[in-house]
């Protein structure tokens, strides 16, 4: 059966770290280990990437640790490095003598010494001419790391003992019939912590086996019934209302982002939060693939510091595709935290043969964005249009330049946008904006016509070089057949009863430290705690909501503790971290979100049952 780009990569990471290790439960001692683990997985660290993952004072690192950084190193790329040795090839001819490889390899970059380059000269001249045919000897590069790879995976494959081993047994997968709408899971693979029923484990030495073991079982209803409270929001529509627009966002490493939102109250008052996808597709039939992901919204009082910070409260009802909170909010300034668990929001594979055609030329030589093209604009300007007014103001626009280019618009290029001062426009320096005409606009703020306009500027800016347009596209969430799959659009709603409340976005961060927080104690505050056998300082709180089930871990010991979660006898589940058995690190006297599971089909029933033992140190 066909895997997930998540799981492919997670199978991976096992079988390059078995391949050196005697288990994924093994401790990497050296940064000598975590550099060639590391080449093995196909990666090339530099010397100053392995001290940052490696810093002084470091002792160990686990496999957890070992996936995240695989996550950010990126592939060596064979072709860049071929476009280097023929920067240096001056007479084009192929090949490269010592002297040059010595300027390339002395010239940028971590400087080699001598001796190191006429080691890879004695590796590299694969004629033994005395010359590096560089063109083979990049070819070599790549189908050395894939070779490692490829033996790795089958090592691990015809192993069966070692493909159970701790730390994620998501490929044991059974063969299931896909649920109904599977395409609208936004990357959840159906398979994924769906078992048998009367499955015993395939673990040798089990977690139910273990003294110091734990387990909680919750059946979980189908999420299909529709809540009677939407009956209250008639109620609602004589109370004052303000709502924004925003959108979660799945980085490479697997962290989500948004936007983060202040939110004034002028008078003590009766509030109604609610949050929920935002549906943008225009068949009635059809909603948009993200509209399953689940979304909260997070009430904090105090500084944007985790210390100074409380949790007030969160969107914990849920009434058809929103999650609500009700109640009294006194004067005040708040932080609102958008949230989602991961469960249905999850990296997919990139599949780079199916590309879609972004620009065409026109007969007349002219060139022209395509309706698909156009019609994913059209989408991310409603994305990007946080008040929903159809036009986007300098704030708005500075949210999107930020998401995909790390730059904001200044206050001169946005009046060039807006054509009341083209004449200055080769006076301004470092602007996103770098205009030939202006745009279309209305009361001071770009229409969708001149964002489209926008995009076509910087396709002719580039003569229909389409390489920027697709990293706005990516970092927007799309794919490479114009697919929103690694973002969700949402929406916020405040209802307030007595005078008008002010929302206003504050900053696009994941604000993982203050939202981990916040989450840990929506969990820790509703319930109860329980110990594991013979570790009563190791706490497990287990929180039931309504379409999610949420466990967090504390350690109240002084000593590090690894607890092993094995969660193979649930059904119809999908968990946040991807994979139905792996362990947690948890640090002296602290806390940790374990993982979050909900129903792979929402309109069954689900069963969670998760059993939690200690893993000894070795």
């Amino acid at each position: 059966m066909e895997r997930s780009e998540e799981e492919s990569f997670y199978l991976t990471c096992r079988a390059v770290y078995l391949s050196l290790f005697r288990s994924s439960l093994a401790y990497m001692t050296s940064r000598e280990q975590l550099c060639t683990v590391l080449q093995q997985a196909g990666r090339n660290p530099s010397q100053r990437a392995l001290e940052k993952y490696w810093p002084t004072g470091t002792k160990k690192l686990n496999f957890d640790d070992f996936c995240e950084i695989l996550k950010k190193e990126k592939q060596a790329d064979t072709d860049q490095l071929l476009r280097i040795f023929k920067k240096f090839d001056l007479n084009g001819d192929g090949h490269l003598s010592h002297d040059e490889l010595s300027v390339i390899l002395t010239s940028s970059g971590e400087k080699m010494s001598a001796e190191e380059i006429d080691e890879i000269f004695s590796i590299a001249d694969v004629n033994k001419d005395g010359k590096l045919d560089y063109t083979e000897f990049c070819r070599l590069v790549g189908s050395t790391a894939q070779q490692c790879q490829a033996a790795a995976l089958e090592k691990l494959q015809v192993d069966a003992k070692l493909m159970k081993q701790s730390f994620g047994s998501q490929m044991e997968t059974t063969s299931q019939p896909k649920p109904p709408n599977s395409e609208a899971l936004h990357g959840v693979e159906p398979e994924t912590l769906q078992k048998k029923d009367n499955r015993s484990s395939s673990r040798p030495s089990s977690a139910r086996s273990r003294r110091s073991s734990s387990s909680t079982a919750i059946t979980m209803g189908s999420g299909s019934i529709s809540s009677g409270r939407l009956a209250e929001h008639k109620s609602l529509q004589d109370w004052h209302h303000t709502c924004l627009r925003g959108c979660f966002f799945l980085e490479e490493d697997g962290t989500i982002v948004s936007l983060q939102y202040r939110l004034h109250i002028p008078v003590t008052s009766s509030v109604c939060l609610t949050m929920r996808p935002l549906n943008l597709s225009q068949d009635a039939d059809k909603p948009s693939p993200w509209m399953c992901v689940d979304t909260a919204l997070f009430v904090m009082k105090g500084s944007e510091s985790k210390e100074d910070s409380n949790l007030v409260c969160f969107t914990e009802s849920r009434e058809k595709d929103r999650f609500v909170w009700k109640g009294e909010l006194s004067a005040g300034s708040y932080l609102l935290l958008p949230f989602t668990t991961g469960c249905r929001l999850k990296r997919t594979r990139k599949d780079a043969n199916k590309m879609a055609k972004l620009v065409n030329r026109t007969q007349s030589g002219d060139l022209e964005l395509t309706k698909e093209f156009k019609a994913a604009l059209s989408d991310i300007f409603e994305v990007i249009d946080l008040d929903g007014s159809g036009l986007l103001s300098l704030e708005e626009y500075n949210f999107f330049e930020q998401r995909t280019s790390g730059e904001k618009c200044d206050e001169d290029a946005w009046a060039i946008c807006k054509g009341s001062f083209a004449n200055t426009l080769n006076q301004v320096s470092g602007a996103c904006f770098q205009m030939y005409q202006n745009f279309d606009t209305q009361k001071n703020e770009l229409t969708k016509q001149g964002f489209l306009e926008l995009n076509l500027m910087e396709a002719n800016d580039r003569e229909g070089d389409d390489t920027d347009l697709w990293l706005t596209l990516e970092a927007m969430g799309y794919n490479h057949r114009l697919e929103m799959v690694e973002s969700c659009p949402f929406a916020i709603d405040v209802y307030c009863l007595d005078g008008k409340a002010t929302l206003r976005a504050a900053h696009l961060d994941s604000g993982i430290r203050m939202l981990n927080s916040a989450v840990q104690r929506s969990i820790t505050s509703k319930a109860e705690a329980r110990s594991l056998k013979g570790h009563e300082n190791v706490l497990v709180y287990t929180y039931k909501g309504e379409t999610r089930i949420s466990s967090v871990i504390a350690n109240k010991s002084n000593q590090k503790v690894t607890v092993h979660i094995n969660n193979e006898q649930s059904r119809n589940c999908v968990s946040s971290r991807g994979m139905s058995v792996f362990a947690v690190e948890v640090p002296a006297r602290t806390k940790m979100v374990c993982q979050h599971v909900m129903a792979l089909i929402e309109q069954q029933e689900w069963t969670y049952n998760c059993t939690e033992s200690i893993i000894p140190s070795l």
